[in-house]
């Protein structure tokens, strides 16, 4: 074949829009109605995690809120995603059935190709936007993929021990050609070892009494606390090598919202200022799993945080345990 026969591929990949939905109704840390049956240890935990309020949506499922938050980005777009990608929730709303199915359905995405990215907790959406780069990449008849997660408590109670606090909220957004921010680098791995530290037995018990219990406390603390900080010390390093870049060419780091305590570690670690932006995020929402990045990064550039240009770092971990850097170009 001729090579004047191939169509070149645009391998610029980045962001064509971010839509969030946080709810109006916020309710107070310390007035959550499990945090009077907490122990002394518990109750500590909440007081001094840097969460202030959480937003509540009273009765919202999964399937539902990122609906709408996949229908306030698609008002207005002249043309339909190719791909349909849901991050997978804390739990699904049906067994056997799709909540991404039905995602698809409500907001009439008839022809796109629909399925869920799962088993990554709150790393799910930046695995998800690497893919969704990849997903363009290999077909150049391709031109863009929706991403979409919503967060919700797995059963009644927000207070997940040692962890975080829960809150309500959704994200829709697009990767497509010729986008801005632009994805210039990205690392991820994964260690099965901890596919169980953390479980809901929900075959025994109504959705109403769920209990998220973590095997060890001081493994989460200590031992994968270890993990992440040999892990992202090592990838922000060849995540910059790659873009040719030095610490110092980095306008802005973001991160998932757990804890104000987390903040401070990773600080540390990579000798880098956590943007102001997550901990206002933290404390005004709580942690809201696979959208704190999505959050966090458009808050950063509406905000006039950063310029046309500036390089920021996103990474995002989960207790599953599941690690990813990605370098974004304003």
């Amino acid at each position: 074949m001729n090579p004047e026969d191939f169509t070149p591929v645009d391998r610029s990949i980045g962001i064509g829009r971010i839509h969030t939905v946080l709810p109006e109704a916020r309710v107070a840390v310390d007035a959550l109605p499990e945090v009077e049956l907490l122990g002394h240890d518990q109750a500590k935990f909440v007081r001094d995690c840097g969460i202030a309020t959480v937003g509540v949506y009273d009765g919202a499922d999964n399937g539902g809120l990122a609906a709408s938050a996949c229908q306030g980005l698609l008002d207005g777009l002249t043309e339909d995603p190719d791909v349909l990608l849901m991050v997978g929730p804390r739990s699904p709303d049906v067994l056997l059935g799709s909540d991404v199915g039905r995602v698809q359905a409500e907001t009439k995405l008839a022809s796109a190709f629909a399925f869920t990215v799962d088993g990554l907790g709150c790393t799910g959406s930046s695995a998800a936007w690497a893919l969704a780069r990849d997903l363009l990449l290999a077909d150049p008849a391709r031109g863009s993929v929706l991403i979409t997660h919503a967060s919700l408590p797995t059963g009644a109670d927000r207070v997940r021990y040692p962890v975080t606090v829960i809150g309500d909220g959704a994200y829709a957004m697009t990767v497509v050609r010729g986008g801005r921010p632009v994805l210039k680098a990205h690392r991820m791995e994964t260690d099965g070892t901890f596919h169980d530290l953390f479980k809901v037995d929900y075959k025994q018990a109504p959705w109403y009494e769920w209990r998220e219990e973590c095997a060890s406390p001081d493994r989460y603390l200590f031992e994968l606390a270890l993990h992440s900080r040999l892990r992202l010390g090592r990838m922000v390093d060849e995540v910059l090598a790659e873009a040719g870049l030095a610490k110092p060419d980095v306008a802005a780091v973001l991160m998932q919202n757990v804890t104000a305590s987390a903040y401070s570690f990773y600080e540390t670690l990579l000798g880098l200022p956590i943007h102001p932006v997550c901990g206002e995020n933290l404390a005004a929402h709580g942690h809201l799993g696979a959208m704190d990045v999505v959050l966090n990064l458009q808050r950063l550039i509406d905000g006039g945080g950063v310029a046309e240009g500036d390089h920021v770092l996103v990474l995002n971990n989960s207790p599953v345990a599941a690690w990813a850097v990605t370098l974004w170009e304003v």
